[in-house]
């Protein structure tokens, strides 16, 4: 014989989820700038070091690097943080580069880190955002 609580035989299951009401990460919950630099750059040297600059291959680079970086920023245990990885590379022809980045976010919680990268042939700059989800 089933109890109350049991559903029948058939019968579907129906979950409420309450909302939560977090406005703000816990102290150990905070995208920290630092971290997230460090994993850049060790992901980006690492891969672009021993590499000479070649068009078709770069696409390839650029999406190979933004997800490890956003795969080796998840591993942090940062939770209700959206990551956005963005990721550039270009030739070395004695040219200037400025890249630069404009968001609307709540300044208390969300951040970004940029890390930048050269050698004789090319150039890199991995920004990523860590934008809290309320």
């Amino acid at each position: 014989m089933a109890t109350q609580d049991e559903p029948r035989p058939g019968q579907q299951i129906i979950e409420v989820v309450l909302p939560t009401f977090i406005m703000k990460p816990a102290a150990d919950e905070i995208f920290y700038p630092s971290q997230t630099k460090k994993i850049s750059q060790n992901v980006v040297t690492t891969f672009l070091e021993s590499k000479e600059y070649d068009e078709e291959d770069a696409k390839d680079w650029v999406v190979a690097i933004s997800d490890q970086i956003k795969n080796e920023v998840k591993k942090l245990s940062i939770p209700r943080y959206k990551i956005v990885v963005q990721v550039t590379i270009g030739q070395m022809k004695d040219q200037g580069v400025r890249i630069a980045s404009r968001c609307l976010w709540d300044t208390a919680t969300d951040n970004y880190t940029s890390f930048s990268f050269t050698n004789p042939t090319l150039w890199c700059n991995a920004m990523v955002f860590g934008v809290y989800t309320e």
